[in-house]
């Protein structure tokens, strides 16, 4: 019995094959998923066109200009940045690691397309907006209101693949990254004698899962 030939289109440094087995796993620190359907168009990117990559690792210094902060109070409070989610959570968005790769299907019947994660990469939050706290009092925060697990960073490893069926005269494509919830929240500072300061709004992006989007054309 002749194996179908299939035209492959990926980047040079990508691997792509065609084959009859199913998922194969790498060992990661955190396992790849996917969501068990292929979808008809690239996932959604963050719609915020100032993201910054990266939280602080330290917060910034107190604010210099809130009223009230030096008014005597039989209240005390740790002084600090805290952070505040103010939405439920949001969808995930992936941030690639890697290049994309696609594999079209020239023939007559349905081939499996296995693709194979090429590079390692670690993907870590990302904010648009004022943002003044650190990275893991923010994951703390959002793991407690969204009942979810979250981590400051997550890595993408080389070597992870994943096996899809790619229809006849049609092309999947796959990329391998990290999912980030998305959310609304703000950061405030609270003085030593509990008066809060103004607040200053950010739009969060914080890892997940690691995973394989895939789309078909």
């Amino acid at each position: 019995m002749r194996t179908p030939k299939a035209a492959l289109l990926v980047p040079a440094i990508a691997v792509v094959l065609l084959a009859g087995g199913g998922p194969a796993l790498a060992d990661d620190s955190v396992p790849a998923t996917n969501d068990n359907a292929v979808a008809t168009a690239p996932p959604d990117q963050p719609e915020e066109a100032d993201l910054t990559e990266g939280a602080p690792d330290t917060p910034a210094p107190a604010p210099s200009d809130d009223e009230g902060a030096d008014i005597p109070s039989g209240r005390v409070c740790e002084a600090g940045w805290y952070y505040y989610p103010t939405t439920k959570k949001n969808k995930d968005y992936q941030k690639g690691v890697g290049a994309e790769q696609s594999n079209y299907n020239g023939t007559p019947h349905t081939a499996q397309s296995t693709f194979v994660s090429d590079t390692t990469g670690t993907v870590g939050i990302a904010f648009s907006g004022e943002f003044k706290v650190t990275a893991k009092q923010l994951v703390t925060e959002e793991e407690a209101k969204f009942g979810v697990n979250l981590s400051v960073s997550l890595t993408a490893k080389i070597g992870n693949s994943f096996s899809v069926a790619t229809p006849s005269h049609r092309t999947t494509t796959a990329r391998y990254g990290v999912y980030r919830i998305k959310a609304y929240g703000y950061s405030q500072y609270t003085h030593a004698n509990c008066v809060k300061g103004t607040k200053k709004n950010a739009t969060v992006y914080t890892p997940r899962r690691v995973g394989w989007a895939m789309w078909e054309s």
